[in-house]
């Protein structure tokens, strides 16, 4: 089909999508469960089959001006990959992009998605391959890759599709200007308005959420009319090569010049990221990593809009509670998931001197750490739950700080190692967490990102308050949460949140988690604070990305 059918096609999903993106209820395109009864008795061993035919082997993509080829990824779980891609020339791919870009904006916004909704149903389709390709490349259990690499990561593209094309069509292409003249005929006009993308974007992936974290990017620039070049981090190269032969047969199924999305794979070393970024074609720059490139990259990256989503110091203030056991199995789960490598984790856990009060009595700080670790090891204490929960240790830099912070004082949970029944080379590892005092400020505003947690001695509430502002607005963070039973404190963490700009949960004791956001409701990053310029998915990821230019003629 051509890009107007595929419109067709989806115009009730994308219709759908936008209406969503205004109400903020619940609302999902891709079904989260890998059930049979969902996908089918077939998807499973299909999805499974597919990903084993892929390794070992050239992966099966082109890529203009590829020079040789890179094998750099590693299973978290053991498993031998041995993929190899083609290795990029970084001018190569920005002049294919360049050539490809007049055919890809005259496709009209409309058109551009509905080859972007086909795009997503062929990766929905393909959840399985993609989740064991997740799963073996950042070391996050296969439910989990089931769901946040694929059916999340697919959601939050297709919120970013219906952001950018709520903003591309919110002008008519077409309109007519008559202007009234005294005894004569109206001045008359034809005009036209036309959305042009800013131009060659490049999305540099993370090896942690290489879908979840790239798709918004994508997928917005996309729509807004600009070429793709996708930068996988080194270590998770396979998932977003997945996506991109995906986008390139959809392309060329289409009619258009596949080159309008093209993978930039590389050697660690190469340089890539920062060729491209400060390219002067390049115009666009998503990125999530560490906030040293992430810097760098909104420092040099000068003739391009950059979206970058970096480190930060998530924060819990815990004050009081009605549900003392409520807050502590959430906690734990939110320390537990995917070992704290999630960008959202909480670190800094601040808690009143005079400790807190809670339906089960009194408790002070050093009770409170105990009883976390006592929560910690009553949800991980089964090695098959427990593997399902942590997953395992993405890289060597995630050890490093563990094994750090072990040899701190202070430590009321230490890190322990569990063993995976199914994949017996599997590191996996509990959180470790380390009692602090507020003074400790060295430790504690720097990120440790990983299975590493502090619960921190304050002076008050208040004091808490403070320090949780102070860091957030100088170092930056994704994630706050408090617990209390006044609204006194809740109304006053609410402001804190305000000042911070960051994104603040309340009293979570449920099965919601800090640690998670919802497509099409909730808002992941802020641009308010240090650890991101943009949140997903919001106006301004999408608008900085194109221009309407406009033509007019007489009637």
């Amino acid at each position: 089909m051509n890009p107007a059918e595929l419109f067709e096609a989806h115009r009730e999903l994308l219709t759908r999508a936008v209406e969503a993106t205004v109400a903020r209820d619940y609302w999902s395109a891709f079904p989260e469960s890998p059930s049979k009864s969902v996908y089918g008795a077939e998807a499973a061993p299909a999805g499974e089959r597919a990903f084993t035919a892929l390794l070992g082997k050239p992966f099966p993509v082109e890529v203009p001006g590829a020079t040789g080829t890179v094998s750099t990824e590693r299973s978290p779980y053991g498993l031998e990959l041995a993929v190899s891609y083609p290795r990029a020339d970084p001018h190569a791919l920005i002049a294919a992009a360049r050539a490809a870009t007049p055919a890809w904006r005259a496709v009209g916004p409309e058109g551009r998605a509905g080859v972007a909704a086909e795009i997503l149903r062929r990766i929905n389709a393909a959840s399985f391959e993609m989740a064991h390709a997740v799963q073996h490349t950042t070391g996050q259990a296969f439910v989990m890759a089931f769901q946040a690499g694929g059916a999340h990561a697919q959601d939050r593209g297709l919120e970013a599709v219906a952001f950018a094309l709520a903003a591309t069509t919110r002008l008519p292409s077409r309109s007519s200007w008559a202007k009234p003249q005294r005894g004569a005929d109206p001045l008359s006009l034809e005009k036209t308005a036309t959305v042009v993308g800013r131009g060659v974007s490049v999305v540099i992936g993370c090896t942690t959420f290489p879908t979840w974290n790239s798709y918004p990017g994508i997928f917005a620039s996309l729509v807004t009319g600009n070429p793709v070049i996708v930068k996988p981090h080194p270590g998770a190269v396979l998932p977003l090569a997945i996506t991109v032969r995906i986008c390139r047969e959809v392309l060329a199924e289409a009619g258009l010049n596949p080159d309008v999305v093209t993978l930039a794979a590389e050697e660690p070393g190469d340089g890539i990221a920062a060729t491209l970024a400060t390219h002067p074609d390049v115009r666009i720059v998503d990125f999530t990593g560490s906030s040293e490139f992430g810097d760098w990259l909104e420092v040099n990256a000068r003739q391009a809009v950059v979206y970058t989503e970096k480190a930060g110091l998530n924060t819990v203030i815990v004050d009081s509670t009605g549900d003392y056991r409520g807050l502590l199995r959430n906690l734990a789960f939110s320390l537990s998931l995917y070992s704290g490598q999630m960008c959202t984790t909480p670190q800094n856990i601040l808690v009143p001197r005079g400790g807190i009060t809670t339906d089960a009595g009194h408790r002070t700080p050093e009770q409170f750490g105990d009883d976390l670790a006592a929560a910690l090891d009553k949800l991980l204490g089964d090695p098959a739950r427990a593997a399902g929960t942590l997953g395992a240790i993405v890289n060597d830099g995630v050890l490093a700080r563990l094994t750090e912070a072990s040899g701190a004082p202070g430590v009321v949970h230490a890190s322990a190692t569990v063993a995976d029944p199914q994949f017996p080379s599997a590191v996996v590892r509990t959180p470790l967490v380390s009692r602090l005092d507020a003074a400790d400020e060295k430790v504690y505003t720097r990120e440790w990102f990983g299975p590493v947690s502090f619960v921190i001695t304050t002076d008050s509430t208040e004091h808490s308050l403070r320090i949780f502002t102070e860091t957030v607005r100088a170092h930056g963070a994704l994630s706050a949460l408090v617990h209390s039973t006044s609204p006194e404190v809740l109304d006053a963490a609410r402001e804190a949140a305000l000042d911070a700009g960051i994104h603040l949960s309340e009293n979570l004791t449920g099965g919601v988690f800090v640690n998670q956001t919802a497509a099409f409701s909730d808002l992941h990053g802020s641009g308010a604070n240090p650890a991101a310029t943009a949140a997903l998915t919001d106006d301004w990821f999408v608008s900085g990305r194109f221009f309407t230019l406009q033509s007019r003629r007489h009637s």
